[in-house]
């Protein structure tokens, strides 16, 4: 019983060895091609999903291909443009293997493994790439950083990239599409100044900034200066104004006086004695009032009690410009004030 098992056992392992190797599948994002002695036909190439049969390696083996897109980048790739600008591109290539046979019969000598096949794909799209970079020459920097969406032109240089990389062609005149590639789209990542441009830039920018302010700030000293012009213009007009105004007031004014001055002048004392007594009833003085006032501030003479003594019925007091002197009394010898 135990052979039995054993021998079933053994039957088991046989077969699935055997089915392993005599059978393969196939994804449906994938592309195979069976190769007998490393040769392969175009009845070889199997895209749809499945399982396939084949002779055992080393008579038969099979190679599969993702068939979806791959990318594929370039950096750092300096060109110059139309206006002799010096820039630095960054590119990327949207690709896949379109005929897996002339794929495969490119870049088999490689390596067994699909992943050899890729990167030595990938070696040669990116010696097309740099080739097809060129195309930026044949523009201006600002198309290659114009903002507006509507006015930028780098979807057409992008588009002419990739007409120029699937046409173009190795030393034996070979295209990608004879590699069975097909390219769905070329783009760039990035552009960059080099870093002489780039501080050339900066310096231009930093002169030019300089040149800015230099004309904004004549352009205030300017303005300040005609406005105190104008403000020393509009004072010295205020001035000669104002001036020429209180001397035709003052003109005006001595006119009016002539009148006045001659009546005072016909009799000075009466004038001095009215203007004395004007002063003493608009002096506000109440009861309450103490004044110290010296004898010679003028209408105060006229307040001692000697000032109308010697005066003659109709006649006016004069000016007393000081108080009268005391009176010695030779009795005791004590000096009075005046009363």
């Amino acid at each position: 019983m135990q052979l039995i098992i054993r021998i079933i056992l053994a039957a088991v392992f046989v077969l699935a060895l055997f089915a392993f190797a005599a059978t393969y599948t196939v994804r449906y994002t994938e592309a195979a091609v069976l190769t007998t002695f490393g040769q392969a036909g175009e009845k070889d190439v199997h895209r749809s999903a499945g399982l396939y049969f084949k002779w055992p390696y080393p008579i038969q083996s099979v190679t599969k291909y993702d068939a979806r897109v791959r990318t594929t980048s370039v950096k750092f790739e300096a060109q110059q443009t139309a206006d002799s600008k010096q820039v630095v591109v960054e590119t990327f290539c949207n690709w896949r293997v379109d005929d897996p046979l002339k794929f495969f019969r490119t870049f088999s000598n490689a390596g067994e493994r699909s992943e050899e096949h890729y990167r030595k794909a990938e070696a040669s799209l990116e010696v097309a790439m740099r080739s097809a970079v060129g195309v930026i020459a044949q523009y201006n920097m600002g198309d290659l950083f114009t903002a507006a969406a509507s006015g930028s032109k780098l979807p057409d240089i992008e588009n002419r990239m990739r007409d120029s990389l699937r046409l173009s062609a190795d030393k034996s005149g070979l295209s990608l599409k004879d590699y069975g590639i097909e390219v769905e789209r070329v783009g760039i990542m990035r552009v960059v100044l080099p870093e002489e441009t780039t501080k050339a830039v900066f310096k231009r920018m930093q002169t030019s900034r300089e040149k800015i302010a230099k004309e904004i700030e004549n352009r205030g000293n300017a303005e300040a200066q005609a406005i105190r012009s104008k403000a020393e213009n509009a004072a010295k007009t205020i001035e000669q104004f104002a001036t020429a105004l209180a001397q035709e007031i003052q003109s005006r004014g001595d006119l009016e006086a002539v009148p006045y001055v001659a009546q005072m002048n016909s009799n000075p004392d009466l004038a001095v004695f009215l203007k004395t007594m004007d002063f003493l009833k608009q002096g506000g003085f109440g009861k309450q009032t103490t004044l110290v006032l010296s004898g010679d501030t003028p209408g105060v003479p006229l307040l001692f009690p000697s000032a109308l003594e010697g005066l003659k019925q109709g006649e006016v007091p004069g000016v007393i410009r000081k108080a009268p002197a005391p009176k010695k009394d030779t009795t005791d010898g004590v000096t009075g004030g005046g009363r």
